[in-house]
């Protein structure tokens, strides 16, 4: 067969291979179920609510606190004076404010604004100038707490007026009206210093204790030694008074004024002069010097801070710093 032939008979069987195989019919395709969404875990079904953080308080919520004032004396008199040995030892191993300022003269005023914030124009020692004003021991009061002052050789409770060993301006409740004209409160809570052995031995110290020494015992009229023995012999007794009741307390030694004119934070250009504070606490630091400018009024502010208090006059002030270096 010739060549032509084999291609005529070929064409045929090359297009049938090369034709396009016709089309199959179109798959037809069943959707899936449209599930529903998967809710959420609500807090209820798996998961718990995140704990929320404690807040650190700024100073310690003490159980007692306790404040002993003597009299008149600079820091440079006492901190490093041969003749206060113990208070020296004191201030070695605790805490010491080393720039603690009174905010005036004369003592009064200072009692005053320890415990008020304010010394309501008050510039002398006067026995009659009695006060309408909110104080410390009111909110302490107010707020849950108990509260005694005691005050060596006083001849009574609630007693009006000196005598040769007791001096009514270095307590600072009996001019606040809301506690001197209230007798009960004031026989029960302006008590003499003889008491605290008393509410020593029944356990019933009260939260907040400021003590008082005499003339004789605050150095006002006395020597540096007597002052510290009279220190020793009542920390001896109350320290370990305190370490019983609760391991959370603060005891408070410091003074009144200095002898001279220095000044810090907001107070006048010249006030009460540069005085020693000492802490003592389980919660305040061992061998500790905090050099942080302070006056009567941080102490004030601090004490109400602890006890979440409001604050009172210039314990409000942004210049009354808040104790808080000293504390672990």
């Amino acid at each position: 067969m010739s060549r032509l032939w084999r291609m005529i008979l070929l064409v045929p069987l090359l297009l049938c291979a090369c034709a396009p195989a016709a089309p199959s019919a179109t798959p037809t395709f069943t959707a899936e179920p449209t599930l529903p969404p998967t809710p959420r875990p609500t807090a209820t079904q798996t998961s718990m609510p995140l704990p929320t953080p404690t807040a650190i308080p700024l100073v310690p919520n003490f159980e007692h606190i306790v404040v002993v004032v003597f009299e008149n004396k600079e820091f440079g008199s006492v901190v490093g004076s041969p003749n206060m040995p113990y208070f020296n030892v004191l201030a070695q191993t605790n805490t010491l404010l080393t720039q603690h300022y009174a905010v005036t003269h004369p003592s009064l005023p200072n009692y005053i604004a320890l415990i008020s914030g304010d010394t309501h124009g008050i510039t002398e020692n006067c026995e009659d100038c009695f006060l309408a004003a909110p104080n410390l021991a009111d909110q302490i009061e107010a707020g849950g707490r108990t509260w005694k002052t005691y005050q060596q050789s006083m001849p009574a409770p609630c007693f009006l007026g000196s005598t040769l060993a007791y001096a009514q301006k270095h307590n600072p409740f009996i001019y606040f009206d809301s506690i001197r004209l209230d007798a009960q409160r004031c026989d029960q809570r302006v008590v003499p210093l003889d008491q605290l052995d008393v509410d020593i031995a029944t356990q019933s110290l009260p939260n907040f204790v400021f003590i008082t020494p005499n003339l004789c015992y605050s150095s006002h009229d006395c020597a540096l030694e007597l002052a510290d023995a009279w220190l020793n012999t009542l920390l001896d007794r109350l320290v370990p008074a305190l370490d019983a009741a609760s391991e959370s307390y603060l005891v408070v030694v410091t003074w009144d004024e200095g002898q001279g004119n220095h000044s810090c934070c907001g107070l006048p250009l010249e006030a009460g002069g540069r005085i020693a504070t000492i802490l003592i606490s389980p919660q305040a630091k061992d061998n500790f010097q905090d050099d942080t400018p302070y006056s009567h009024y941080s102490l004030l502010k601090t004490i109400e801070e602890a006890w979440n208090l409001p604050y009172l006059g210039h314990a409000a002030d942004d210049t009354s710093a808040l104790i808080l270096r000293p504390w672990k």
